[in-house]
């Protein structure tokens, strides 16, 4: 069939118009994807004025990123305040007293605001009491104050199977305490001692940083656990509430405007794509279930099991 030139020259021109149309609607769509998300992000302007926000949630560890990136926050101008939000039961003690001395650090430049959520107990109620105020929920489970060590002793165990193990070491008290045997009279007395010295600091820790006796701390200091109402009571926390009440004491006490934008303070994400995998509700889940962080702890526990 032959065409007038005429017609192939307007249906070229047809198809280039629609073309074009088609460009621009993708570009169209695509700017509107981007401002969608650049509204819903936490957008940081570098040099603005804002609030840092630490997230502390799950078992507390040693972090060696996140405690230098809390350190970072004492001399940045730009970070008016620290608000810590915590909901963690607690975790390793040297986990914990590392980022409390971190936290202590900012504090001496700038105001620290703990945010207690469903859970800081423990090893978290030692990050929360770094601060210069705390915040909690009535009904957030906190306390919790004592240092544990356990050991999972499974000799019996083995010779059912028909396990033979051995262990060949310099020491008396070299390998005590041991899955593989009975822990003994003076390895228990060891052990003894070693929680007994951690204790004894946490327990001057709540004292010196609640302004409290000894003797008080030392009675609240049981490992009890407590209602954010009950520790108001007993003066292990400052005032029920959450962030928004936290802002407000900022601007009332330290003349901070609660205006100002909250960033989150970031560490440790060389690898988004894991972090994302790690931090995804269904591997989150899966932890949990199987209890994976508690199993990976070592050493001195503070650390509130429910």
């Amino acid at each position: 069939m032959n065409f007038e030139p005429d017609a192939i020259l307007e249906r070229r021109r047809l198809r280039r118009r629609l073309s074009l149309w088609r460009i621009a609607a993708i570009v169209v769509a695509l700017g509107a994807v981007a401002l969608m998300i650049v509204s819903t992000a936490d957008v940081k302007v570098p040099g603005a004025r804002h609030i840092a926000r630490l997230e502390v949630s799950g078992v507390i560890i040693d972090d060696e990123a996140r405690d230098s990136a809390v350190l970072d926050l004492a001399e940045d101008k730009n970070a008016k305040a620290l608000i810590v939000a915590i909901d963690s039961p607690g975790g390793t003690t040297s986990g914990s007293e590392g980022l409390y001395l971190a936290l202590r650090e900012v504090a001496k430049k700038k105001p620290v605001i703990a945010v207690m959520g469903s859970v800081a107990a423990s090893g978290g109620y030692i990050t929360a009491i770094s601060a210069d105020r705390i915040f909690a929920r009535g009904n957030t489970i906190t306390g919790s104050i004592g240092v544990l060590f356990q050991n999972t002793e499974i000799s019996k165990l083995l010779d059912k199977v028909g396990v033979d193990v051995e262990l060949v070491a310099r020491g008396p008290l070299k390998g005590k305490p041991s899955p593989f045997e009975p822990l003994d009279d003076q390895g228990r007395k060891v052990l003894n001692t070693l929680i007994e010295d951690s204790y004894r600091w946490f327990v001057d820790l709540v004292a010196e940083r609640r302004n409290l006796t000894r003797e008080k701390a030392l009675e609240l200091a049981d490992g009890r656990i407590y209602s954010g109402r009950q520790a108001l009571e007993v003066k292990l926390i400052d005032q029920i509430g959450g962030q928004r009440e936290a802002l407000e004491w900022l601007e009332r006490e330290k003349n901070i405007s609660k205006d100002l934008p909250v960033h989150p303070v970031k560490y440790g994400e060389e690898d988004e794509f894991a972090s994302l995998l790690l931090d995804s509700s269904i591997f989150r889940n899966f932890r949990k279930s199987l209890n994976l962080e508690r199993l990976t702890l070592d050493g001195l526990v503070s650390l509130w099991h429910p």
